[in-house]
């Protein structure tokens, strides 16, 4: 089998310890004056009165620097370019500890009072700046707010509060109730089940059980004022638009995810593996077209170009297509048939058990580190993840991979097809520069726009799954083009104040008091 199994092994947690969610202190080496003073805009100051409220109402509160710092830090690559620089991206705001529902509302309560800026943070496994606070002000950590509620075993459904750990829900879930979510994001051990809704993630075996958005049942929102509702809670209805949908994503902006009900999934008892090659990344991607044009739905379908093969498989002549299942073994076996006799007529078969052990061992790394490369201070390396139609995916990887590839300074571009549907597919692009130091931010941002540029142009989609945060609010209003304006008024009647994380998924910063 897969999931139970197979894939956490080969999951690396590094450092951490079980609920360790404080990424590490990036070394500072590397020193810069030019003036750099972090990623905040005029960060808003919590006076001493309403820290003394906070602290009658949380857990904990800390003020030092050194604390926020520490408790604001993520996994986003610019966060990591400003603090090598002597600059650490946030350093001012208030960090405020809860393990209730109602000390969340409490909280939010005296944020809307004040007109404080409210930035949730959980894990902070995000790539995208979604959890930095911009203005200051209170960040709202809600790691201990971390029960498993309840489990309906006939319905199998399960309520668990939004800061608990994937690898401990899990771990859970597993071993007292023989189920599975079916999602394993590369963030697994460092990210919460709430910052996967928050932020509309999906695991590696997608294709067979979905992205987050097809997991949640039903969820309690706190909103700006304090207010705590219940959106979802059905199947499927017809009661009007899907409430429950615009706070999936939302990254803490509309509202407060504190609990969540999923849809669960029996563990499988049975798996395969076959790996196939082909001569362009093309004729691999019309592969996967047609095997889920044909029905089947693999729990990994992933396609590697011949640098990104190169690199993981050691085979750089060629593309590399890695075909996965698992559950009801005669559905796996019908799936993969299907699968074998389209590659068949495309592909050249390739060792499937020393393939599949490799990427069990390296999945976490390929595109994530600079694997061939020399490391140096300047040495950048970041993933940006998109969604297009099947007939545009080909040209979009051409012009993105040579976008990324003309910006000065960049190493190398590359890709994977990581997630599919009937109608389109993830790419999952790789950039890598080497630059010097005071220019690793320029580049950085030169060649996102470059890769933005394209994608904007094909009117294919920013993100799969690692959203918006700051990283790509400047593309938002491009790429949502005349809908944006229905986003900014949705912002406007949830958040009146416009207090809950500012600055992200394209809203802007300012706030009324401004």
């Amino acid at each position: 089998m897969i999931s139970k199994d197979a894939i956490k092994r080969g999951y690396n947690r590094g450092n951490y310890v079980v609920g360790a969610h404080t990424p590490p202190s990036w070394a500072t080496s590397v020193s810069s004056s030019n003036g750099n003073q972090g990623l905040q805009t005029a960060p808003v100051h919590v006076n001493k009165e309403t820290i003394k409220q906070l602290k009658q109402i949380a857990d904990r509160v800390m003020t030092s620097e050194q604390d926020v710092i520490n408790f604001t830090r993520d996994w986003w690559a610019r966060t990591m370019i400003s603090e090598t620089e002597g600059q650490p991206a946030t350093p001012m705001a208030v960090i405020v500890c809860v393990s209730t529902v109602e000390q969340v509302q409490a909280v939010m309560r005296i944020a809307h009072e004040k007109s404080l800026p409210v930035t949730v943070s959980a894990g902070r496994s995000n790539v995208t700046g979604a959890a930095l606070p911009l203005r200051g002000g209170i960040v709202l950590d809600v790691c201990e707010l971390n029960k498993l509620v309840s489990f309906d075993k006939t319905s199998q459904i399960v309520d668990v509060e939004a800061g608990m750990f994937g690898d401990v829900f899990e771990e859970i879930i597993q071993k007292e109730y023989g189920m599975t979510m079916g999602h394993w994001p590369s963030s697994f051990g460092i990210s919460t089940v709430g910052g996967w809704v928050a932020c509309r993630g999906a695991g590696q075996l997608s294709t067979r059980y979905g992205k987050i958005e097809d997991m949640v049942y039903g969820m309690d929102i706190v909103l700006a004022d304090g207010q705590l509702i219940t959106v979802g809670g059905y199947s499927r209805a017809a009661t009007g638009p899907d409430l429950q949908q615009l706070f999936i994503g939302s990254e803490g902006t509309l509202g407060i995810i504190v609990r969540i009900r999923f849809k669960l999934h029996r563990l499988p008892d049975y798996g395969r593996a076959i790996a196939w090659g082909f001569d362009s990344f093309a004729e691999g991607l019309e592969a996967c077209r047609q095997i889920m044009q044909q029905g089947t739905t693999p729990a990994v379908l992933r396609l590697y170009d011949n640098l990104e093969s190169g690199v993981q498989f050691d085979l750089p002549n060629t593309n590399v297509l890695l075909i996965a299942d698992e559950g009801a073994k005669e559905v796996v076996d019908a799936f993969l048939t299907i699968a074998e006799r389209v590659c068949q007529q495309i592909g050249q078969p390739l060792d499937h058990a020393f393939i599949f052990e490799r990427w069990l061992d390296t999945r976490y790394l390929t595109g994530k580190s600079a694997e061939g490369f020399k490391r140096t201070p300047g040495l950048v390396a970041d993933t940006l993840e998109m969604i297009g139609c099947w007939r545009d995916l080909s040209t979009i990887y051409d012009e993105v991979v040579a976008a990324i590839n003309a910006v000065p300074g960049t190493l190398a571009g590359s890709a994977h097809q990581s997630h599919a549907y009937v109608d389109g597919a993830c790419l999952y692009f790789s950039l890598r520069g080497d630059v010097e130091v005071t220019q690793r931010a320029a580049w950085y941002r030169a060649a996102w726009d470059a890769a933005n540029q394209v994608i904007i142009k094909h009117k294919a989609t920013l993100s799969h799954h690692h959203g918006v945060g700051l990283l790509r609010s400047p593309y938002m209003e491009r790429s949502l083009s005349s809908a944006f304006p229905i986003m900014q008024s949705l912002k406007a009647a949830l958040d009146p104040k416009q207090i809950l994380n500012p600055g992200k998924l394209g809203f802007s910063t300012e706030l009324p008091n401004d």
